[in-house]
């Protein structure tokens, strides 16, 4: 899909030369990939305390429950 965009000459060509990227192209499409990983991160984040935690669990007694071996 093409698509015209003005950004700043400045900052594609900073970002391309931090990034190291040939093209215009791969620094902005590398640019989207971190602002949606980050966004994503975030969203995690958010979630910090609101999840009940178990401390009887036991992930090592669930995993021989289940015939998974446990490397140590």
């Amino acid at each position: 899909m093409a698509t015209n965009l003005a950004i700043d000459d400045k900052l594609i060509d900073e970002a391309r030369r931090v990034g190291k990227h040939q093209t215009k192209k791969e620094a902005v499409s590398a640019a989207l990939k971190e602002y949606i990983d980050r966004r994503k991160q975030l969203k995690i984040l958010e979630l910090f305390g609101a999840i009940d935690y178990d401390p009887g669990y036991d992930c090592r007694e669930m995993r021989r429950l289940d015939g998974i071996e446990i490397e140590k």
